[in-house]
């Protein structure tokens, strides 16, 4: 069968109808929502976007060796790995990052690529004079200096909604449907890297759930990688500015649905759902001021780290069914394998969720986190967030050096990863990023989600004996994957 896979990038679950959500307008994700599978227990894996990424591509979950960075040269490439099984593939994206030097190597497997220039920090169009810039970009340069002078010099030239990174990359992918002439199966990779931030849109979305003339008093773009900034930017911000934020991520949110609404159409005019599989879903959602904080930092909650998965299988149709069985991020690799069939390669941390659509069963727990930062835990009924111990060192493992690692540093050469057979380097890594986090993550943190679904009261006195076999649960996640020593005394489980 032919095979598309749909990432919106950073959709919070909560903002969906296909939820519950009913804040924004979501239609035609409700629409195919109606058709799909819905997924209740999926949850993020590595973290953020090229992590995320890592695990989607390569079946690897990456957190507990490497930060951000490119593919590893013993990676597999699913794309690669489709074509091998006779599927044509491509990718439409406006997902700036896969082509900048520390993300390199992914979209080189695929055997077309549409790229849609110019979001967030794209080196796409000459920058700027800062005498050209308007106040709602100067709002933002208060918080994120050179960040909205980048934006806006790709963007000042945007008249209406067609201009924007929805319509061109929905609109693109709909065309290369229409425009198919092979007749194997084909495997078609959809990115919209919208909903990211800076929710800058055009009306009507502009004003959909807010005023939009508060921009020129307000930021687009809060801070959230620098704690220190996140905290000062918390503590200066209004309310009203909060929820402004808010107004134009919903309506971001819905400006992407419009338009994934036309790839719909399309699949409905070409007629492909008797044999195509689909499946939409994101890398992690993005917190808005929840618990003070905004992005996808960690600790990683439920309100960012449990997301939306929707699969329409056109041999088990789901018609709006829940599936209740864990998954995880790194499961879409075996998954659209299978759906391509074959199978995935050892080694491999992926599990497809196919046989889930039958039996409903999923993972016995799945563990999530950033690199350096703390790990999470959750069997479905309970989460166990793990905060660092940062006095215990601290090693990144690559074949490579990365840009996000290169340095005048120490580095030791050998076998390190389980099942990897090309020599890698064991790199001293500074235990805190920008700004202090050590605040934001002090004490472990457990909560029922059946009784809690909002995470608001951490029960880790109260229940030692979970807090214990959370614990347990997360060690022997950990030990399966091989995770390095070091990992375990940091998160305090050896």
């Amino acid at each position: 069968m032919n095979i598309i896979l749909v990432l919106i990038d950073s959709v919070n679950r909560s903002a969906l109808e296909a939820y519950g959500g009913s804040e924004f307008a979501t239609p035609n994700l409700m629409r195919f929502a109606r058709r799909a599978w819905r997924f209740d227990n999926h949850f993020v894996g590595s973290l953020p976007c090229m992590p995320a990424r890592r695990e989607i591509f390569a079946g690897f979950s990456g957190m507990q060796w490497r930060p951000w960075g490119p593919l590893e040269p013993f990676d597999l490439r699913l794309p690669k790995l489709l074509e091998q099984a006779g599927y044509q593939t491509a990718i439409v994206t406006d997902h700036y990052h896969y082509w900048e030097e520390s993300a390199n190597g992914y979209v080189q497997s695929f055997q077309s690529a549409e790229f849609v220039r110019g979001h967030e920090l794209d080196f796409w169009k000459p920058q700027l004079a800062e005498n050209e810039l308007p106040q709602w970009v100067r709002n933002i340069e208060r918080w994120r200096p050179e960040y909205g002078r980048r934006y806006f010099s790709n963007v000042a030239e945007f008249d209406g909604e067609e201009d924007f990174f929805p319509a061109k990359v929905f609109s693109a992918a709909s065309e290369w449907l229409g425009a198919r002439k092979a007749e194997r199966p084909f495997f078609l990779q959809v990115e919209s890297f919208d909903v990211h931030e800076p929710f800058h849109v055009p009306e009507p979305y502009a004003s959909m759930y807010g005023d939009a003339a508060l921009r020129d008093r307000f930021t687009l773009w809060p801070p959230y990688q620098d704690a220190a900034k996140q905290a000062e930017f918390f503590a200066s911000a209004s309310p009203e500015e909060i929820a402004y934020v808010r107004s134009q991520y919903g309506g971001k949110l819905t400006m992407v649905d419009h338009w994934f609404g036309r790839l719909l159409d399309t699949l409905d005019a070409q007629k492909l759902w008797d044999d195509t599989a689909v499946i939409v879903t994101t890398d992690h959602g993005h917190d808005l001021g929840e618990r003070g904080g905004f992005g996808k930092q960690f600790p990683h909650f439920d309100s960012h780290a449990n997301i939306p998965l929707l699969v329409w299988h056109p041999d088990l149709p789901g018609e709006g069914r829940a599936v209740t069985g864990l998954t995880s991020t790194v499961d879409l690799f075996a998954s659209l394998l299978e759906l391509g069939g074959t199978s995935a390669p050892a080694p491999t941390h992926s599990r497809s969720f196919v046989p889930t659509l039958r039996s409903g069963d999923g993972r016995d727990a799945v563990i999530y986190g950033t690199f350096g930062q703390g790990m999470c835990c959750t069997d479905g009924e309970w989460t166990l967030i793990l905060p660092p111990d940062r006095e215990m060192p601290l090693y990144a493992y690559s074949t490579m050096m990365p840009t996000t690692l290169a340095g005048d540093i120490p580095a030791e050469h050998g076998y390190f990863i389980p099942g990897v057979k090309l020599p890698q380097w064991k790199i001293p890594v500074s235990p805190d990023g920008p700004g202090d986090r050590r605040a934001l993550d002090s004490e472990p943190l457990l909560y029922h989600r059946s009784e809690d679904p909002l995470q608001q009261r951490n029960v880790v006195a109260e229940h030692p004996e979970h807090a214990a076999r959370m614990r347990a649960l997360m060690r022997d996640t950990l030990a399966g994957y091989g995770a390095p020593t070091e990992l375990f005394a940091r998160l305090r489980l050896s």
